[in-house]
């Protein structure tokens, strides 16, 4: 077994403190992986501080994670020493299942998540990205592209494929109108990706203290959601609608801004149950939908649009000894727009 060192949270209480733990020695199919930088996600907090209900301590978060390959198993061929490399929400999947399926698998039963979840194996505990290195079998490593910062590609593999797949499955693209609900660490990503399919991009935001960021990274409007006129005034004009907050909105306004047959899909999952009315779907033949992440071939795919699109999330970097302030400010709103932890600063921990 080989030692890793990062930071866990150990109560659901508490916050996150400096951790040692074993990675598994590397296995025939295995890319060993030195982290350099490591995203943080909402998602890392909510589970952190038990939020969902299924948190197993202690807890290595961090599911956007960039890196150096350091080793290979004997029966690796996508990935060489000196790569870079990624790795997103899951580590393994299709473990119950007869076969893995490689466009569904995030949606598949026996899906390994990168922390705080269980191997196939049944009883080994995953440990996530706020660490220096990571074991990962072959299948589940993502390229990063060579002309995207690795810092600031860390949160495509979550973020961005979260807001890709969506885009993609709904057909995004010229001709179609684009609304992204919040100007946040998914919002923006959206922002960006849609505007490269070609789609007329709409930012729906609860002011526009964002506006000038979100023209800038790629909306072609911007409407605070805050003014009672914006739902007059956009009402059946979209085709697609994704809804990234997590905070619990009246969905029956959003619907009503859909055109026949448009689609309202979210991502941002709300602590609680959102009531939906008849009347905001029947008249119009509207669906209200979700999505969550993506397959591996659906992320590298993502990954490969951003690297020609040169996309990549706008970031703050912090050092690891900040992760609890940085968690503090992410539920505050208080980033623009997503945390990306330098793992180097671990040796100063």
């Amino acid at each position: 077994m080989a030692i890793a060192r990062g930071y866990a949270a150990t109560d659901a209480s508490k916050p996150l403190t400096p951790f040692t733990f074993e990675r598994r020695e590397p296995r025939d199919n295995d890319v060993v992986i030195d982290i350099k930088y490591c995203g943080v996600c909402h998602s890392d907090i909510h589970q952190a501080r038990n939020e969902w209900g299924n948190s197993a301590f202690p807890m290595v978060p961090g599911h956007e994670i960039v890196g150096i390959v350091t080793a290979v198993g004997s029966k690796v061929t996508k990935f060489k020493v000196g790569d870079r490399a990624g790795v997103g929400c899951f580590v393994d999947s299709c473990t119950t299942c007869a076969t893995r399926d490689v466009d569904l698998e995030h949606y598949m039963p026996g899906l390994v998540v990168t922390y705080n979840g269980v191997e196939a194996d049944g009883k080994t505990a995953t440990q996530g990205g706020y660490s220096d290195s990571i074991v990962v079998k072959e299948g589940y490593v993502l390229s990063i592209p060579e002309n995207l910062p690795l810092d600031a590609a860390a949160p495509l593999l979550c973020a961005g494929i979260t807001l890709y797949s969506p885009l993609r499955h709904w057909k995004a693209g010229p001709g179609k109108k684009v609304a992204i609900v919040g100007m946040g660490g998914l919002g923006h990503m959206g922002v960006k990706i849609a505007h490269a399919m070609g789609a007329e991009v709409t930012v729906l935001s609860q002011s526009l203290s964002k506006k000038e960021d979100g023209l800038k990274l790629g909306a072609d409007h911007y409407f605070a959601t805050n003014d009672p006129e914006t739902f007059k005034t956009l009402q059946g004009q979209f085709d697609l609608i994704i809804c990234t907050v997590a905070a619990e909105i009246d969905w029956n306004a959003y619907l009503n801004l859909l055109k026949v047959d448009g689609d309202f899909v979210l991502v941002g999952i709300p602590e609680n149950a959102v009531p939906v009315h008849a009347f905001a779907l029947v008249p119009a033949r509207r669906s209200i939908s979700g999505s969550m992440i993506g397959s591996i071939k659906e992320t590298q795919e993502m990954l490969d649009f951003c690297g020609a699109h040169n996309i990549v999330s706008e970031i703050e970097t912090i050092k690891i000894q900040e992760i609890n302030e940085a968690y503090e400010r992410v539920v505050k709103s208080d980033v623009r727009y997503r945390f990306v932890i330098d793992m180097a600063s671990l040796d100063a921990a």
